[in-house]
């Protein structure tokens, strides 16, 4: 027998004229959004990272095994750590093991192997993947995974921008180290992405190509 199907009670339905304000409002809110890579050392309450971590946690997903586990980090010691090993990977990467396409692509962005955020910032929110679910007595397995947490993640990227945080997403190839950093080194969970959020620092900038998006008939067909 199927679990017991509850009513819909928490859909609100608006007047299609406020439907277009409201996603209108949220297209320009999150046309704001900007990876940057200055942040101010400012702290950030953990109350509010918690509120949007459990917004992450609200994404859609398969089987509603909620695949994904958040590590958020304020610790100076484990950020340092941190932006050492990145460091170190970076280092290789840039010195050629990224390949000349990629590094040249990387160009108009203004990265490189020095990552001083990683300690700077008062947050960095680690992502891990889960193949199999550990909630009950027998573990089960997973599905959609990357998927899925891809879309918390997204989740979270927005519940962040939308609480007046500005936002990095970082993935250092490999990121072994964040499991054993993170204390998450076992055979059911992957690093996954590395989300750094803080307050902007005042001489933040943002790079001119990365305000460069395509417009609507490039990205999207209506049939």
């Amino acid at each position: 027998m199927s679990e017991q199907q509850l009513p819909l009670s928490d859909f609100i339905e608006y007047p299609q004229s406020e439907m277009l304000e409201r996603a209108t409002r949220n297209y320009l809110n999150l046309k704001r959004r900007h990876s940057i890579r200055n942040f101010s050392d400012r702290a950030v309450p953990k109350e509010i990272i918690e509120q949007c971590i459990l917004a992450a946690g609200s994404a859609p997903n398969g089987a509603n095994h909620q695949p994904w586990h958040f590590v958020a980090i304020s610790s100076p010691k484990i950020k340092s750590q941190i932006r050492e090993q990145a460091e170190a990977i970076e280092q290789a990467f840039y010195a050629g093991r990224g390949g000349e396409e990629w590094l040249e692509n990387l160009k108009p962005l203004g990265t490189d192997a020095n990552k001083p955020y990683l300690d700077k910032a008062p947050w960095l929110i680690a992502i891990f993947t889960k193949k199999r679910s550990e909630d009950s007595e027998e573990a089960k397995q997973n599905y959609y995974v990357h998927e899925s947490v891809g879309i918390a993640t997204g989740f979270l990227i927005q519940a962040l921008h939308n609480s007046g945080l500005a936002t990095l997403t970082h993935t250092p190839k490999p990121m072994s180290f964040l499991s054993k950093v993170c204390g998450r080194d076992n055979d059911n969970e992957r690093p996954y992405m590395l989300i750094v959020a803080g307050y902007p620092h005042e001489a933040a900038t943002v790079p001119e190509h990365a305000l460069k998006k395509k417009a609507l008939n490039e990205i999207c067909d209506f049939l």
